[in-house]
């Protein structure tokens, strides 16, 4: 199955000179969401993971159905604010600015094997940031699984040292 198929190209979103990559296309089509969340489960079978981490908000999208097939957990990363209980943060940059991104403080147990999803990998700030909070609550990244990568931003040099699958490339 070629996914490409099912993501649509949105010119001039959400700004001038943008090609958005959407992939709500995909998630519409059953056969192709399941196709491309068994690929990033078979992924994380041979990596043998024990949690699934996924930032918002599309990170939980893919992540939660890939936790589900594996049985076993999904811990969140939201932004600042958005988690009830005692949590640990990390600033990070963005194109205009900063923001902060928070994960539960007992989430993680020192040793487990974590595989971080989300749905693209850009310029790759938002998934180093996710990878800084699970390694200081003792987490090993096993992995980290994205369905679209834009290798001309060049975000995997951020992630350099991890291992990466990325179902679609542009």
């Amino acid at each position: 199955m070629d996914l490409k198929d099912y993501i649509a190209i949105v010119d001039d979103f959400p700004k001038a000179g943008i090609k958005f990559k959407d992939i709500t296309p995909l998630m519409n089509d059953g056969k192709a969401f399941k196709y491309a969340t068994d690929q990033i489960v078979e992924y994380a079978r041979n990596l043998d993971v024990d949690l699934v981490v996924g930032p918002e908000a599309r990170g939980f999208i893919i992540g939660c159905p890939v936790a589900y097939a594996l049985e076993i957990g999904f811990a969140p990363v939201r932004k600042k604010g958005k988690l009830p209980r005692e949590t640990i943060s990390v600033e990070y940059g963005l194109e205009y600015g900063k923001d902060t991104l928070t994960i539960h403080k007992d989430a993680i147990k020192p040793g487990q094997r974590v595989l971080i999803i989300d749905d693209l990998l850009a310029t790759g700030g938002t998934i180093e940031a996710t990878i800084k909070l699970v390694e200081e609550l003792g987490g090993i990244v096993a992995g980290i699984a994205f369905i679209i990568e834009l290798t001309y931003l060049e975000g995997r040099k951020k992630l350099e040292g991890y291992d990466i699958l990325a179902l679609m490339q542009y």
